[in-house]
């Protein structure tokens, strides 16, 4: 099942996620989060965006690498995330999100981190990631806490993208998948 991205104003994307009961069967719908970003050409989907309050999410980070890039890709989902620690150089990076289109910023984080959380199987794993995936990571998990992406913008930057979120709040904005507005 394809589900509509939840575009930015809508009040779950600002709420932290609650945990899910350890054993709940949740492969159904880790399947159904993968095919509704990859309709949407995402790299990483946290349950808040498909209006389901809960500490879950995917990603795939081999599709933000090139053929000659180090590191290589992840594909998995996150059940009851916790980063226990952010470390490295840190870096900017411009990011974008589907819940809000055609908005993108450079964002500055860590490299690294280490993250604690079950597998789609209940298997507990603590991991360590680095680069792209790290970053991915990084952003998907900030839905969980009801953080997004702009919210690191400041001053100037944050104003000018001020009329595009009002915008998108209205469902005034072009995208090639289905969206809830508020």
């Amino acid at each position: 099942m394809i589900y509509p991205i939840v575009a930015y104003g809508n009040n779950i994307l600002k709420k932290e996620a609650t945990e899910i009961q350890e054993g709940e069967d949740i492969k159904s719908l880790i399947g159904d989060m993968f095919d509704t970003m990859g309709n949407a050409n995402g790299v990483g989907l946290a349950a808040p965006q498909i209006n389901k309050g809960i500490r879950l999410f995917v990603i795939d980070s081999n599709l933000m690498l090139e053929e000659e890039d180090q590191e290589k890709g992840v594909r998995k989902a996150f059940i009851n995330p916790i980063i226990l620690d952010e470390y490295g150089d840190h870096y900017v990076f411009e990011e974008g999100c589907l819940s809000i289109p055609d908005v993108r910023a450079e964002i500055t984080r860590p490299g690294k981190l280490t993250i604690e959380y079950f597998d789609e199987n209940w298997n507990l794993r603590e991991e360590e990631f680095s680069g792209m995936t790290a970053r991915v990571i990084q952003h998907e998990y900030d839905h969980l806490e009801g953080i997004l992406f702009i919210d690191y913008l400041k001053g100037l930057k944050r104003r000018m993208v001020k009329g595009k979120l009002l915008d998108i709040s209205k469902g005034k904005v072009p995208t090639d998948y289905r969206m809830v507005y508020p």
